[in-house]
């Protein structure tokens, strides 16, 4: 018997069989396009929830360091508040004669305690001073220039004066040390 030929293959499918196979091509595809759909649904919530992700992680970390931040540096302006407290005492001990020592020693003492405890609670929370001294070189991240003046043996530049200490609390600058500066000195 001869091979039939493709058009005597479809001649042979009746109507029937042709609608069945035109129906499971047509499902065939809708599953095909279903599956894309749930493909490119999957795809979206997985990015989405990588983004989540991410944000969570940011939001940990910004947290984080809002906290140290806080623990550090939160007391900053009780800091800088305490800081004239701090002058005052210095000033009042280093303008007390040694007359005075003698005649109210124990109201000296008390004073001198209750600096050492204040210079102790600045330890314990972090805050130094700065302290510079005549003959240091001006610095504009720690020192404020209060004056300059041409001063005969200097350099520009040289701190010829110091006016009130600075203080920094951790790595942050709570007040500058005011001191005056040197200019070119006059020829």
């Amino acid at each position: 018997m001869a091979e039939p030929k493709n058009d005597d293959f479809l001649d042979d499918i009746d109507d029937a069989e042709a609608d069945a196979f035109a129906e499971e091509m047509e499902e065939i595809d809708d599953e095909a396009l279903e599956i894309d759909q749930l493909r490119a649904e999957r795809d979206e919530f997985k990015d989405r929830f990588m983004r989540a992700l991410a944000d969570a992680e940011n939001a940990r970390k910004r947290s984080d360091r809002d906290r140290r931040e806080a623990e550090n540096y939160g007391g900053s302006k009780l800091s800088r508040d305490m800081l004239p407290v701090y002058d005052n005492m210095k000033r009042a001990l280093e303008t007390v004669t040694e007359e005075q020592k003698e005649a109210n020693a124990a109201l000296i003492e008390g004073i001198e305690l209750t600096m050492r405890e204040l210079l102790s609670v600045f330890k314990k929370h972090g805050i130094e001073i700065i302290a510079p001294e005549v003959g240091d070189r001006f610095d504009p991240q720690q020192h404020q220039a209060m004056f300059e003046a041409p001063v005969p043996g200097t350099k520009a530049g040289d701190i010829i004066q110091v006016a009130a200490e600075g203080f920094m609390l951790h790595d942050r600058l709570l007040r500058p040390a005011q001191v005056g500066v040197s200019s070119t000195p006059a020829s």
